[in-house]
């Protein structure tokens, strides 16, 4: 389908998603968020995508929620009828990937201005980088608003006193990229210039390694974070005997042998 406030592009098993509302600093309208929703499940049911790539243009990722949709009673906007879907009762994730549903890596790539509901891509992605020119916080606070789950993530990717300093100074304090670097938040920051070009370089090279065994590491890592670590343990043992099964784990060592390049199927 076609979009209005994102772009969505497939190459090379990478669905590139750009939020593009640049004019708006990439604040997450309700008509952005339905097409963030049906882009996501394009690429997970997609064959031919093997990683997420997310990013943003202009020079704002994303400004979080855009303040001038929100209703005055500040409920979150939904096309249902009020309560009359699961989503409802839980915390509104507004752009945020189904990270704990799906199974295909995501890559967020942080371009410029990142704050809010923004934050949740960098709190939930696989692999997070940044430009140089990026910029973190979190202005509910300044606005009249109690940050939820965007803070609440955000206190289990930093140390709680970095995170509570972040929640609590709104947007009258910023995080640059580099302390965002040392602090863990983002494994990598690359001259702005090059943000894209690099996105696709990590991305090709996790596309290097069997698929199959990158969606069930992804998931035993993800899913065992809530999780009891020998319970954890178990369930990544769970998802390493269904992947030894596939043909993909049969090619991995056939092609070791052979000192050739493996020929994945995903399959």
């Amino acid at each position: 389908m076609g979009f209005e406030t994102i772009r969505y592009e497939v190459e090379e098993r990478v669905a590139t998603i750009t939020f593009d509302r640049p004019e708006a600093l990439n604040a997450l309208s309700p008509a952005m968020v339905r097409e963030l929703r049906q882009a996501y499940a394009d690429a997970e049911t997609d064959d031919d995508v093997w990683i997420l790539l997310v990013t943003g243009n202009g020079r704002a990722f994303c400004a979080g929620a855009d303040v001038t949709e929100i209703p005055d009673d500040g409920r979150v906007v939904y096309d249902e009828p009020y309560l009359s879907t699961f989503p409802q009762w839980e915390a509104p994730q507004e752009g945020t990937p189904p990270f704990r549903t799906m199974t295909k890596p995501i890559l967020t790539a942080v371009n410029g201005l990142c704050c809010g509901a923004g934050l949740d891509l960098v709190t939930t992605g696989d692999i997070v980088i940044a430009s140089d020119r990026a910029e973190f916080f979190d202005p509910h606070v300044s606005i009249g608003l109690v940050s939820g789950r965007e803070v609440v993530r955000l206190a289990r990717a930093l140390p709680t006193n970095i995170a509570m300093r972040m929640a609590l100074m709104g947007r009258h304090e910023r995080m640059s990229a580099q302390r965002a670097y040392d602090l863990g938040l983002v494994s990598e920051v690359v001259a702005h210039d090059r943000l894209l070009e690099r996105a696709r370089e990590i991305a090709h090279t996790v596309n290097r390694n069997a698929p199959l065994a990158v969606r069930g590491t992804r998931l035993a890592i993800r899913r065992g974070r809530d999780l009891p670590l020998y319970e954890a343990e178990v369930m990544a043992e769970a998802f390493r005997e269904r992947v030894v099964r596939t043909e993909d784990a049969k090619e991995g060592p056939r092609a070791f042998v052979e000192k050739r390049q493996p020929d994945w199927k995903c399959r």
